[in-house]
């Protein structure tokens, strides 16, 4: 599996670049808005007290003056407005500041009435201050800007290092973890916050697992090792009762039964054994499945002929399946086991390789719906499911996996992704 590193570092550094990018965006734009409005009311400071020094001149002499400002002009008709301006006054009367052309910028107020003249006109193209320096003020505005991202963008480094690399660190560690190799001591070195709080949490749970599977092993060995000892006297005391010429043919045939069914709980016994033992989840060389299918065929054949179903291979010597030769000896004695034990009396189970899986069907009436969901030994099973989770939790140590089907009165195993080593 390929980590993703860095990702947190990432994100964090665009969010505070753009967060960073967004409040010089805004101030810069409530900058250039405050210096435009301090210019423009100050040129309207200016215009208004010429109005008020035209308005108190007039009261007194009846007539209007000169203004005292060189920029601004009286005009007391429309026709004296320069040619720039009358369009603009006609169109926006109530308008008090125009752009007009060839640079010139227009700030007007009326004497006396709106729209009417006389009219105070100020041309202060050659007063405005923020207009020139713009080129310049926003050089120097982006300047800054630059250089507060860069600071946000090595804040956001930092904060993302400090944040991201425990996880980092913690991820990586988990990241290779087997059941069988479980990491200790990952709160070794955090910090007390929520990382170390997280690895905390990791380390216990880890410690719960690690003593869970060895107990689990632990128990799986001694119970086969303890079962193994009364079943290998059982089956030497029946080899040799069977040995016995004097054993009537009744008591003979119970007895190849007893044989057989020992065999199954040895089978069984070493299956828990393999798991108990079994560490790695790799996948074996290919193992022609035939001998061994007619191996265990000859192994319980008295069984076998006491069984109502017959057995119909369909195999060639070529087919072939990834799993060590002791897993599939123990996998196809379980499913056929398993195959005769509830097919349909008169019918047959089959073995063949289709689609590169090996299957095994046999006759039976449907499964419960969850049959192949989880293998489970339910209430009142007369033992499906059981066999078949030996089975499968075996064969996942080699990365395969079965799956049941049931189509038109056959049950089907299929042993299926099987990686070849």
């Amino acid at each position: 599996m390929i980590y993703p590193r860095r990702r947190i570092q990432h994100r964090l550094m665009l969010a505070f670049a753009i967060f960073t990018l967004g409040v010089i965006a805004l101030f810069g734009l409530f900058a250039m808005a405050f210096v435009y409005t301090v210019e423009d009311k100050f040129m309207e400071r200016l215009l208004e007290q010429e109005a008020a020094l035209q308005r108190t001149h007039f009261a007194s002499h009846r007539e209007w003056t000169k203004p005292g400002a060189q920029y601004i002009t009286l005009h007391r008709d429309r026709a004296s407005l320069p040619a720039d301006l009358v369009d603009l006054l006609t169109t926006t009367p109530k308008r008090r500041e125009f752009s007009g052309r060839e640079g010139r910028h227009y700030h007007v107020l009326n004497l006396v009435k709106t729209g009417e003249a006389p009219w105070l006109v100020a041309e202060v193209s050659q007063q405005l201050i923020v207009r020139p320096i713009m080129p310049r003020l926003l050089r120097w505005l982006a300047t800054w800007g630059f250089a507060m991202v860069v600071l946000s963008l090595g804040l956001a480094w930092w904060l993302a290092r400090s944040t991201s690399a425990p996880l980092e660190r913690l991820a990586a560690r988990i990241l290779v973890a087997t059941p069988e190799s479980l990491p200790a001591r990952l709160s070794e070195g955090t910090r007390n916050d929520e990382v170390g709080a997280l690895a905390r949490g990791f380390d216990a749970l880890l410690a719960r697992t690690r003593d869970f599977i060895e107990r689990e092993q632990e128990f799986t060995r001694d119970v086969s090792h303890e079962l193994r000892t009364p079943l290998s006297v059982l089956r030497m005391s029946i080899e040799r009762l069977q040995a016995d010429r004097s054993v009537s043919v009744n008591i003979s045939t119970q007895l190849a039964s007893m044989l057989a069914a020992i065999v199954f709980m040895e089978q069984a016994v070493n299956t828990l054994l393999l798991l108990a033992r079994e560490s790695k989840r790799e996948a074996g060389k290919p193992v022609a499945i035939l001998p061994l299918v007619e191996r265990w065929i000859v192994t319980h054949a008295d069984w076998l002929d006491q069984q109502a179903l017959q057995i119909d291979l369909r195999l060639s010597p070529k087919d072939e399946i990834a799993l060590p030769e002791s897993v599939l000896q123990l996998v196809l004695a379980n499913l056929l086991v398993n195959a005769f034990s509830h097919g349909t009396a008169g019918g047959k189970v089959i073995v063949r390789m289709q689609a590169g899986e090996l299957t095994i069907c046999n006759p039976a009436a449907p499964l419960p719906n969850d049959a192949g969901d989880a293998f489970v030994k339910r209430d009142g099973s007369t033992g499906f499911g059981l066999g078949l989770s030996i089975v499968q939790r075996l064969i996942e140590r080699r990365g395969a996996r079965i799956v049941v089907t049931y189509v038109d009165g056959w049950t089907c195993i299929r042993i299926t992704d099987v990686p070849a080593s």
